[in-house]
């Protein structure tokens, strides 16, 4: 009985086939180190992200909610796409059918669900500033959890088209049968779906936030503060005995307001580069034949997003005392040290139920090990702000 290389080669004569093309080693070895590093960073950094969320009660705030949202789907993509692509550039697929079925869901399903979780703490940031009255009661964490529950349903059942346009094929060589993971449909059918995706998720969360943005910008940094944002108002009355100490928290509380707003607009914006050049891509490959496919073109697109999904932890970290603070209490880096070098109060502000039936924002003072101090009125109404205590 002959042998499987016997049978390639009587077949290869047969149709004239080529052998087996392997990826250069040099592709192989940096495919392998990047994806590794970057994937390795951004699952340790988006998981910090939910964790110090979920277990931090003063962190529990409807921005917060939403990067939670970001910090899984960013998961889901470094998982679905970034790992398995190691295996892909060494051996080919190696995952089936099912593999291919699944992990092609979940690739577009994480890549969505972030679009969407960018476009929902934009449109929360707006309404923050720009109408910080309304925000008392449109921006709530429970909202937040019920606007991130339907944006992850919808997106969910969205993506089960990718079922059944994707498929496995076989190729047949000299020395093996390579197996990918493609298209079911030909390619001019597959572009109506593609533009579909593309200005869902990429053009019209961009051209959202651009215009969002631009009126928040207008509001803290070009034009005088309003009155509920400056003096401290909030619509009602102050407290005339701490007006000093009140004029000087509502000051730290609107420099916090402009740090986290900057924060979340870079984050838009390397959503906006690091997804540029592969979208750029697909949009030029289908206007052109052949289209192009320059290896290392290719590769520094998959990196880039990769990129994306791995960074915002890193900005977090860069930008925001609060989710610093709890990231180096989650790694417990001092873990040598008593709780004491951790007393470094943070002011939130929470909505409490006063006696008096009252809705007005309450600040309370809290060090990191989560013991709650003084407490005093504080009418800035934005929920996911700090100030550091001098």
């Amino acid at each position: 009985m002959e042998n499987n290389t016997t049978i390639f080669q009587d077949v290869a004569r047969v149709v004239n086939l080529t052998e087996m093309p392997m990826n250069p080693l040099e592709e192989q070895v940096i495919t392998i180190f990047l994806t590794l590093l970057i994937c390795g960073v951004g699952i340790a950094g988006n998981i910090m992200v939910v964790l110090v969320v979920m277990r931090t009660k003063h962190m529990v705030t409807p921005t917060n909610c939403y990067l939670v949202s970001l910090a899984v789907a960013d998961l889901i993509v470094l998982l679905a796409a970034g790992l398995p692509n190691i295996s892909d550039v060494v051996a080919f697929w190696v995952y089936g059918y099912t593999g291919c079925l699944c992990i092609t869901y979940l690739q577009y399903l994480g890549i969505n669900v972030s679009s969407c979780s960018i476009t929902a703490f934009t449109i929360e940031r707006y309404i923050a500033i720009c109408h910080s009255i309304k925000a008392q009661f449109i921006c709530t964490v429970s909202r937040a959890k019920r606007i991130i529950a339907g944006v992850w349903i919808f997106t969910s059942l969205y993506c089960t088209m990718w079922f059944f346009l994707v498929d496995t094929d076989e190729t047949v060589y000299i020395n093996g049968v390579v197996v990918n993971c493609g298209y079911r449909v030909s390619r001019s059918l597959y572009m109506p779906i593609y533009f579909l995706d593309f200005t869902l998720f990429y053009v019209v969360p961009l051209a959202v936030a651009t215009v969002l943005y631009g009126l928040i910008a207008r509001i803290l940094f070009m034009s005088p503060l309003p009155s509920h944002l400056s003096d401290g108002t909030g619509g009602g009355s102050v407290h005339q005995g701490h007006s000093n100490s009140t004029n000087k928290t509502n000051k730290g509380a609107v420099t916090a307001r402009k740090q986290i707003t900057k924060m979340l607009a870079v984050v838009v914006i390397l959503f906006a580069l690091l997804w540029l050049p592969y979208r750029t891509l697909v949009v030029v490959n289908s206007l052109i034949d052949p289209p192009y496919t320059n290896t290392w073109f290719l590769l520094f697109c998959r990196m880039c997003i990769y990129t994306n999904s791995a960074i915002n932890p890193i900005i977090y970290n860069l930008m925001s005392q609060k989710f610093r603070v709890a990231f180096k209490k989650l790694c417990k880096c001092r873990c040598g040290r008593r709780q004491a070098e951790y007393h470094m109060p943070i002011y939130y502000s929470v909505m409490k139920n006063s006696s008096h039936g009252s809705n007005e924002p309450v600040t309370e003072q809290e060090d990191v090990s989560g013991k709650p101090a003084n407490r005093f009125n504080l009418t800035d109404d934005d929920t996911s702000q700090l100030s550091i205590s001098k």
